[in-house]
């Protein structure tokens, strides 16, 4: 059963052009896609927890597309993000999801603030804030782990209690901080893992008869 997703949210998702990801994309988001199937097959729900190095930029991206586009497409899924050092939520992030649709607020302010994201007027807030892969608030066993950055993907050869682990590799939208290309930079990373999520939800769909 589909999700009521607030309306400019819907707007993003529905304009994801998933016939333009690159065959090379394709090829890593293809086995994310069958053990999915086979989970939801054996009547289980999906869980993920994106892993990048600081969990301040890609992971959380990745968190927030996989949670909105499992929200819009109905997939039984809770999506985890988290790092191998904890730092912050880098604002550029909210920034940028909040002009993709996303609505949030700030729960908690200092170092390490914490936001409640929304997909939708009724959807479970997703907690935002930076923390290591393992940290108590996240799953500690029977979850995916979707390796977001290289780094953590090569520095982190075992995660702790995950079923699984499969590297998707974003480019770091963090090179363009600071410049005038910043905002177009970090829109076009969000629309990458946002169509790619999108693309993963609906090959999870049941199949109609």
């Amino acid at each position: 059963m589909k999700n009521e997703l607030f309306p400019a949210l819907r707007h993003y998702l529905e304009a994801s052009d998933v016939a333009r990801i690159p065959l090379e994309r394709l090829a890593l988001l293809e086995p994310v896609i069958e053990y999915g199937r086979e989970a939801l097959a054996a009547g289980q729900s999906l869980v993920w927890n994106c892993i990048c190095t600081h969990n301040s930029r890609r992971s959380h991206l990745t968190q927030v597309w996989a949670q909105a586009a499992a929200d819009y497409y109905g997939i039984p899924l809770t999506a985890y993000s988290g790092g191998t050092e904890a730092t912050t939520l880098y604002p550029a992030i909210l920034e940028t999801l909040h002009a993709a649709g996303i609505q949030y607020q700030t729960l908690a302010t200092g170092e390490n603030p914490i936001y409640a994201l929304r997909t939708g007027p009724n959807t479970l807030p997703i907690l935002g804030f930076s923390k290591v892969y393992e940290h108590p608030f996240n799953p500690q066993s029977d979850f995916i782990a979707l390796m977001t950055c290289s780094s953590a993907d090569e520095g982190c050869p075992i995660v702790l209690g995950a079923k699984a682990r499969f590297p998707l590799r974003y480019n770091d939208p963090k090179i363009a901080d600071g410049t005038p290309e910043q905002a177009a930079v970090y829109a076009e990373r969000c629309r990458q893992i946002a169509t790619e999520m999108m693309y993963v939800m609906a090959q999870l769909q049941p199949h109609q008869p």
